[in-house]
């Protein structure tokens, strides 16, 4: 699997900061490919517009799997706005990833 990057651009509206994220998977298991249908639905959702978002398979770039000091798979990393926070798991808890990036249901 290589590494596909989605970037959405940031609003210039001064109110929204935008959000940076990372999700490191392990090539194209079928739990790789849940976090990242249910992630780009979420941040299509209640981020739309103003989010960063980069997939990266460690399998193709293992450097980036030793510098996060990673824990386990698939890892969701919220690089902005902090605090940084880290989710484990395919993303399905909707309302536990909405925690974990600061966001209420819509």
């Amino acid at each position: 699997m290589e590494e596909k990057k989605q970037v959405a651009g940031f609003e210039d509206d001064a109110d929204n900061e935008g959000y940076v994220l990372r999700l490191l998977v392990t090539g194209a298991t079928p739990n790789s490919s849940r976090a990242i249908a249910n992630l780009k639905d979420i941040c299509e959702t209640y981020l739309k517009g103003k989010y960063e978002l980069e997939i990266v398979d460690v399998y193709q770039q293992p450097a980036i799997a030793e510098s996060e000091q990673i824990v386990a798979l698939p890892l969701l990393i919220k690089k902005s706005p902090s605090p940084q926070k880290r989710l484990i798991g395919d993303m399905s808890d909707l309302e536990k990833v909405l925690r974990g990036l600061s966001l209420s249901p819509k």
